[in-house]
């Protein structure tokens, strides 16, 4: 019995190209960049009921708020201003005094009203004691007066004529009292006095802006309710201001306004004139657009990175009309803004799926080679620079972490869109998008707010299949596997062969991932098939039986496991030594016109080289020719190949081996 011996790389992925799309082309970068850097004061002074700390007793209904911040304007730009905020609430346990997250530094309480009689404002929590005690179903409102100090707290910011708040985490404590927690979103009606000259944009619609001598007064109304740090004021003394219509995809009668403030000297025309396009690629594939408007505000140097997704008021850096932030942060007005992680350790149900989407906007254009390219790039990313926690930290729910492991790039925004991808892996994109759709729509979530368990929930609900494994592997377990696989091509007599494949992951940290596994074999006649198997344990042993001779075997032909790592060394026979056969990876990788192929021979033989793109098709042959035992090379003409991943395989008669080129423009 013969046995034919194989060598074949998993999914391997160069950094150098990464780094450069990481830092030069994501929106990812950008926004991930901006949130770690922007520092917040006071996080997780009020605890969730879970945490065992003051339980949350109410349900914020709404927010009215009445600010005057006219002189903010002018030099010297003062951070102080007079407020007045009524805080609408629902009982939901008996109670006779409610806590609000309000910074100590920031805010000075001078009064309460209505429902408030007294209160303390002591270690950033503001405590308010009612006029009763108020039963669960009841409501009533606070009115809370106060003055925001002139002070630097990373929420409130006046410089140069521009004034604008930036509020995640757990931000908005700082300008205005509030329950500052994702989970509790309110609605916003919100009254600003500026100066004539200036523009400014809120949450919601437009209800009116009134002028009275050298004073603007804006009103701004949300229909739907808003998470605290998604709340905003974006205002500059001369902003320019565009605004063009998208017309609903339900009602091209019916159209949204989308706004555009922008800074003098800057030009929003090209994200102007994709943002329609942008608008109907995401509702045909989530759901329509949900809010009454959006739109896009540049800031100034104080903003200094990407992008913030402030609900139908996106925030930029200056002039940071980039595709790749507006599509990643566009995609956040459904991931994170229609539905918000319900705490910070769900983080990922926000940023990992907006990383996701600005791939698939990638994909609408580039194609799926153009998605998964950025997906590999992504997964290159997240592998060089991997810290070691899960993309779910559950502590996190009652303690927010610092901004910088919140919004870790690696975890939170790339290997959690991959995850995302391995979800669309696993169930096809019938059944992937059913699913995308489903989630935007549940009527529980939708305007509200959702864990991890409920996409776990919502995926194994359209697929009518538990997915529940792996949720608890990938996304609740930290690391990834690292593969050592191992298969022979084995004759089994009478014209039939069989396929043997071990499994395995060497990793320490979980020791084990489990993963629907695909394959693919080529035969001698160059008919191929592909097929799928469970492997729910280390070291599982797969056998498959053929009446033909199989010539090529893959693992995850496709790379569609992104997050993995380790060549596989596949199946080495005891009685014959393939050592001195090797191909090296082609220099440079990645390439843009010629790159070098090299190979080593350790005797005499046939060797055929083919070059295959993503989808497994050869696109080129370079080498097909006996060759001398020594090292060779080949010079490949790669000017004419479209950017994106390929992989070249080297045959030499019993030998074979796969590796990974880049192809760039």
């Amino acid at each position: 019995m013969k046995k034919i011996i194989l060598l074949c790389l998993t999914g391997i992925f160069a950094f150098s190209l990464v780094q450069s799309q990481e830092t030069k082309e994501s929106g990812a970068y950008y926004c991930s960049k901006k949130k770690s850097a922007m520092s917040q004061q006071s996080l997780s002074t009020l605890k969730e009921t879970l945490t065992g700390g003051p339980a949350h007793k109410y349900d914020v209904l709404s927010y009215t708020m009445n600010l005057n911040i006219y002189n903010s304007f002018f030099s010297p730009y003062p951070k102080n201003y007079a407020a007045k905020t009524i805080i609408l609430i629902k009982v939901d346990t008996t109670l006779n005094f409610i806590n609000l997250d309000a910074d100590t530094t920031s805010l000075k309480i001078d009064s309460v009203r209505m429902a408030g009689v007294s209160f303390t404002h002591i270690n950033n929590i503001l405590t308010v004691q009612l006029n009763r005690t108020y039963n669960p179903g009841e409501q009533f409102q606070v009115k809370v007066c106060y003055h925001h100090n002139n002070v630097t707290d990373g929420a409130f910011y006046a410089s140069g004529g521009h004034v604008f708040t930036d509020c995640e985490p757990e931000g908005a404590r700082h300008w205005f009292p509030c329950w500052d927690k994702p989970s509790d979103k309110a609605l916003l009606d919100i009254t600003v006095k500026v100066p004539s000259t200036a523009l400014l944009g809120s949450n919601g619609a437009l209800v009116d802006s009134i002028i009275n001598g050298d004073t603007l007064t804006y009103h701004w109304s949300s229909a739907q309710p808003i998470a605290t740090y998604l709340m905003v004021m974006s205002a500059r003394l001369n902003y320019n201001l565009d605004i063009i219509y998208w017309h609903k995809i339900s009602n091209p009668d019916d159209s949204i306004p989308l706004r555009f403030y922008y800074n003098p000297g800057e030009d929003p025309d090209y994200i102007e004139s994709i943002l329609p396009d942008m608008t109907t690629y995401y509702s045909e594939n989530f759901i329509e657009h949900p809010f009454q408007k959006n739109g896009f505000a540049t800031l100034n140097s104080d903003f200094y990175w990407g992008g913030m997704e402030n609900q139908t008021l996106t925030s930029l850096c200056p002039d940071c009309w980039y595709e790749s932030i507006v599509s990643h942060e566009f995609a956040h007005q459904w991931f994170g803004d229609m539905i918000t992680c319900g705490t910070w350790a769900d983080i990922w149900l926000n940023e990992g799926f907006a990383t996701w989407t600005e791939a698939f906007w990638i994909e609408k254009t580039l194609g799926y080679t153009g998605y998964k390219n950025q997906i590999f790039s992504d997964a290159s990313y997240y592998l060089s620079n991997n810290p070691g926690w899960a993309i779910y930290v559950a502590d996190w729910a009652y303690n927010t972490p610092s901004v910088g492991i919140l919004f870790n790039l690696a975890i939170t925004y790339d290997k959690a869109a991959c995850a995302l991808h391995q979800i669309r892996y696993l169930l096809g994109d019938s059944l992937f998008f059913q699913t995308l759709k489903a989630y935007c729509a549940d009527t529980n979530l939708q305007f509200k707010s959702a864990i991890t368990a409920d996409f776990n929930a919502k995926v194994n609900e359209v697929s009518g299949a538990d997915y529940d494994w792996y949720f608890t592997d990938w996304i609740y377990q930290p690391n990834h596997p690292i593969y050592q696989n191992k298969y022979s091509i084995d004759s089994a007599g009478n014209g039939r062969w069989n396929i043997t494949f071990q499994a395995s992951q060497v990793q320490t940290n979980p020791a084990f991932f489990r993963m629907m596994l695909n394959f693919s074999v080529v035969f001698a006649d160059l008919t191929d098939t592909t097929f799928r198997v469970m492997n729910d344990a280390n070291n599982q042993i797969f056998t498959w039986a053929f009446n033909k001779k199989p010539i090529r075997f893959y693992f995850d032909p496709n790379d569609e496991i992104v997050l993995k790592q380790g060549s596989t060394v596949l199946g080495v026979s005891g009685s014959e030594n393939l050592e001195g056969f090797h191909l090296y990876q082609n220099i440079p990788n990645p390439t843009s016109n010629t790159t070098k192929i090299v190979y080593e021979l350790k005797k005499d033989s046939h060797i055929h080289l083919d070059i295959m793109d993503i989808s497994g098709k050869i696109i080129a042959s370079p080498v097909d020719e006996n060759a001398v035992q020594g090292k060779h090379w080949v010079d490949v003409d790669c000017s004419t190949f479209a950017p994106g991943i390929y992989f070249y395989t080297m045959h030499a008669g019993d030998y074979n081996q796969t590796r990974k080129m880049i192809i760039t423009k």
